[in-house]
């Protein structure tokens, strides 16, 4: 009886070792089932306090700081996110003293198709001192072209008001620009007029 005993004890214990050693097994099998949903999209690099100087043949192009930049790099698409908000200075070659600037609570660059977005809160000022407001705005970088289908407000440097209720599309040194439904009080001397 005692030799049977032994013999059960150790079939017990292996069987138990098994059934052990298969459950550990199939658990990995489930986390690494599970880890294949997780998202991937995570930043690469992340920047606090970033103070970010791009320059072209020695100019400076453009100022940009923000608390907070995070890079996404591991995707199809990569991209760069300022969450907490960015001030942007743009320098213009006929005027290299006296930069644009841009204000907004978010931005987001994406790097292939160099198309940029700003949101919430988005102030441009021109280095011609003309202050454009609007809740977000697009700049398609490679078509040169800044547009939004959000109310425009513009405000000149003499004072003078116009508002684009349907939005707006201009060249990105705003040398050109289209409103569309437009209101407002405009200096009528900037007006050209035809036939001259």
């Amino acid at each position: 009886m005692n030799l049977i005993a032994k013999i059960f004890y150790k079939n017990i214990a292996a069987f138990l070792g098994c059934a052990i050693f298969f459950g550990l097994i199939s658990c990995d099998e489930d986390l690494t089932a599970i880890n294949k949903n997780n998202n991937i999209n995570f930043p690469s690099q992340i920047i606090n306090n970033a103070n970010i100087v791009q320059r072209d043949s020695g100019m400076v192009k453009l100022r940009a700081t923000a608390p907070l930049i995070e890079k996404y790099e591991f995707i199809d698409s990569p991209y760069i996110v300022a969450r907490k908000g960015i001030n942007i200075l743009f320098y213009d070659k006929k005027k290299p003293k006296e930069p644009g600037k841009i204000n907004a609570k978010y931005a987001k660059f994406n790097e292939k198709k160099k198309f940029y977005e700003a949101k919430g809160n988005v102030r441009i000022t021109t280095n011609e001192n003309q202050m454009f407001a609007m809740q977000s705005v697009f700049w398609d970088q490679n078509k040169r072209l800044i547009y939004t289908s959000d109310t425009v407000f513009v405000t000149d440097k003499d004072g003078s008001t116009l508002v684009g209720a349907n939005g707006m599309k201009a060249k990105d040194d705003f040398s050109e620009y289209t409103f569309y439904n437009n209101s407002g009080n405009i200096n009528a001397k900037k007006i050209p007029e035809k036939g001259r």
